[in-house]
């Protein structure tokens, strides 16, 4: 058995765009450690360059994404495409149309929502008729949130409501994560009463108590990616995302410093909970995970996705949630082998809907 734990063939290539970028080096390293050698994209020759000093015999190619023909010639010969390069409201739609003309699956780490919005309506058809898979989201935001969700509800038959809390203890944004901060300043979208609509945006703390050994936060709204990966696919009425004060507050601040490395495989301090409960003919059901640094997070995330799909082992083609493409438990076993620990579902019995301020733990 290989280090990648299949049958994957070293010619299967998988190209890394946005390789040079902060998740996108923790997303080469975990390809690398499985096994795999990526190619090295992005559009700085010289970025790709520095990356190359600590992957030598890994293959380059700078590109933009300007051009359709020079895409498609650029992804020619690969059988995934990860794309690291943010802001996604950029660079998904011409990747993910780049990689179905080239026959390769395409996965990319968006947290945007109308970047994830405009891949599930725009892509869908001509991924199926290529016979691939094009799943954004596939990260900490949107892909792990979504995976949670569908452990939990994918079998079942009712109509759910679903709360997704997120605890990051401090939040030391990326130059990535401040451009794309900037390109996505406005609208969001929550999912109420089986349809989206805008979110007015409600800075109101509250507070949910998180496992283990966190206990009450306080808590605001603001969905990301998830909403649109969970409503893509389970069946929900409604979703709701909330996130840690603290983080935001981190994120709005200018003064923030970016992330430091605090361990030799470069992952920062900080540490996260994220807990999905769903609402079900008056009983609750929680799942949950946790682990360190959100960026460093999302490379087993992402790296697990990729590899499944060179196995064969997508569950549905198109443009597809995390949880509709895989098998959402068989996918949590496996990170939970990695860098995440998955708490496993608890369900209450209650007789009315919870307000966030009132869930016990």
């Amino acid at each position: 058995m290989s280090v990648h734990d299949g049958p994957v063939s070293r010619k299967d290539q998988v190209l890394v765009y946005g390789a040079a970028g902060h998740t996108g080096r923790f997303i080469v390293d975990e390809l690398v450690s499985r096994g795999v050698s990526p190619v090295l994209a992005g559009r700085d020759p010289v970025r790709l360059e520095s990356l190359a000093a600590r992957h030598p015999a890994l293959e380059q190619r700078a590109f933009s994404l300007d051009s359709p023909l020079t895409l498609r010639a650029a992804l020619t010969g690969s059988s995934v495409v990860i794309n690291a390069a943010g802001p996604f409201a950029d660079t998904a739609i011409e990747l993910a149309d780049a990689a179905i003309a080239a026959g390769a699956h395409y996965l990319d780490i968006s947290a945007e929502q109308d970047s994830v919005r405009r891949v599930f309506h725009e892509c869908d058809a001509a991924a199926k008729a290529a016979g691939v898979a094009v799943v954004p989201a596939m990260a900490f935001f949107g892909g792990l949130p979504d995976l949670l969700a569908s452990s939990i509800l994918g079998q079942d038959r009712g109509i759910s409501d679903v709360t997704v809390a997120m605890w990051i203890d401090r939040w030391w944004p990326t130059a990535g994560t401040r451009a794309t901060g900037r390109r996505n300043a406005g609208r969001r979208w929550v999912f109420t009463d089986g349809e989206l609509a805008p979110f007015g945006g409600d800075d109101r703390g509250q507070t949910w108590v998180f496992a283990p050994n966190v206990g009450r936060q306080v808590v605001v709204e603001m969905p990301f990616s998830e909403v649109l990966t969970i409503a893509q696919h389970l069946p929900v009425r409604s979703v709701r995302s909330f996130i840690s004060s603290r983080a935001l507050d981190d994120v709005r601040d200018d003064a923030t410093p970016p992330p430091e490395a605090s361990d030799g495989r470069g992952r920062s301090r900080q540490r996260f909970v994220v807990e999905v409960e769903a609402l079900i003919d008056g009983t609750r059901r929680r799942i949950g995970a946790t682990g360190r640094d959100i960026y460093a997070s999302t490379a087993p995330i992402v790296v697990e996705g990729a590899l499944r799909l060179l196995r064969g082992e997508a569950l549905a083609i198109g443009a597809v949630a995390p949880g509709e493409a895989f098998d959402a438990r068989s996918m949590l076993s496996a990170l939970g082998r990695a860098n995440l620990t998955i708490f496993e579902p608890v369900e209450r019995s209650t007789a009315h809907d919870l307000s966030v301020g009132t869930q016990p733990s």
